[in-house]
Parts: structure tokens; sequence; C-alpha cells
């Protein structure tokens, strides 16, 4: 339980003098009531609103973005767009970040939270958490090449690649790559030096997380109670 004044402070929006002063004008809600005072506690998770607006007061956010290409998965960058930037400004003060990155040119599910050991548990190397991408790439993918991937690849510069998993899918120029590991690059660099270059990459899934169908790109929602049971939150 916190202060009501301390919940408001902490989006990032007001200080706590213009969070009191936002409360004692009557322009603060709690669970659909107004409050007493600003040393009103509240539980997290409970809705508050201002001018009818909710605020997220949870300690930790989870929210699903379906990045668009374009944008860089990065809190900041000097010369491009960042997923950050697709946030409304009250969540930008929250110290988000994605928990992994997809590079510019790739879209599909992100997990952008403020959860640091959520984070580590999702991408430490030793988790083995999968991830599942669909790929459009130049030329027909064949048995030989699921084969190679199912063996494990080493790229050109000598980087090996665990044993990966690739679905052909009709046509043959297209497929489902799962992989537990996340190198510079990796699905793209792999199917390259099966000679397939990648023409369109999307990731799907994050080890329990799928990205939501209904969401289009560039779009964003709090993941669902069961989808933060799922990833034990």
């Amino acid at each position: 339980m916190e202060r009501l004044d301390k919940v408001l402070a902490a989006t990032g929006q007001w200080s706590r003098k213009q969070a009191k002063e936002l409360i004692k004008a009557g322009r603060v809600k709690v669970a659909g009531a107004a409050p007493r005072g600003p040393e009103d506690k509240v539980a997290p998770g409970t809705s508050v609103t201002v001018d009818g607006r909710p605020i997220v007061t949870e300690k930790y956010l989870y929210l699903m973005l379906h990045k668009p290409a374009g944008v860089v998965s990065s809190t900041q960058d000097p010369r491009d767009r960042t997923v950050l930037d697709l946030l409304p400004r009250d969540l930008r003060g929250r110290d988000l970040f994605p928990v992994g990155r997809l590079d510019k040119d790739t879209e599909g599910l992100l997990l952008l939270t403020n959860d640091g050991p959520l984070a580590h548990e999702l991408l430490a190397p030793g988790r083995h958490v999968e991830k599942v991408y669909y790929a459009q790439v130049d030329g027909e993918l064949t048995e030989e090449d699921r084969a190679a991937f199912a063996g494990g690849l080493t790229l050109g510069d000598g980087t090996g690649c665990r044993p990966a998993g690739l679905e052909i899918l009709p046509p043959a120029d297209r497929c489902l790559v799962t992989i537990q590991e996340g190198k510079y690059h990796q699905v793209r660099r792999m199917l390259a030096s099966r000679g397939k270059p990648v023409r369109y990459l999307k990731r799907l899934s994050m080890g329990p997380l799928s990205l939501d169908p209904a969401l289009p790109a560039g779009a964003w929602r709090p993941l669902s109670l069961e989808e933060r049971a799922n990833l034990g939150r």
C-alpha cells in the first residue's frame, strides 16, 4: 500500500506537490470514489483516474508490443524512433525497457517491462527460452536446410548456433524458425548461411508469450492476467 500522492508522482507525470493539488481539487478518483486526502493508501492494481483518465499504478508493468519495421528496440536513439516512442507519455517515465531486441527491419512480439528479474529469466542463455519467428526468404527451403538447422549451424564468421527448428511452410519460401538463443541477427544469418536471404521476418512468440493476432503493428496492450501468470507474474 502506498500513499495516493506518491502513487501519482511515481507515474512521472506530476511532482508530489502537483499530485497533492490534483487530489485537493477533486480531480482524482480511487475505485470510482473521491479520496479523503493525499495520504490515503492505495493497493497495487486499484483503479485510479485523473480527470476521468485511467492511471497505471502498479509497480511493475508488462506490456505486449507489436513492433513495426523501422523502429529500433532501444530506450533512446539519436537517429531513429524507438519502441518507447510508441507509448503514451505517462508510460515513458516508468523505466520500461524491451526484453531482448528485434532488429530495425524485424516486426513482431516485444515485451516491454520494468521488471529486471523477469528480463533475466527470459534472456539468460541457460534458461533455453524458445523464440519462434515467421520468415519469408529468397529461394526454396529444402529438407536439407531443415536437417542443417536441426544439427546446429556454424555461420561464416565461425559463430556456432545451437540446434534449431525449421518448419517449412507452403509455398516453400516461407518457414517457422525456433531458436533458444539470441545472437546478433541470428535468424537472418542462419537462413543466409543456407543461401536463403530473408525478405521478411516477424517474431511470433517468446517462451509462453505469443503475439496477439488482433494487435496491429505499432500497437500495444497490457498483458492479461493469464499471460502474466504464465510468466510467473
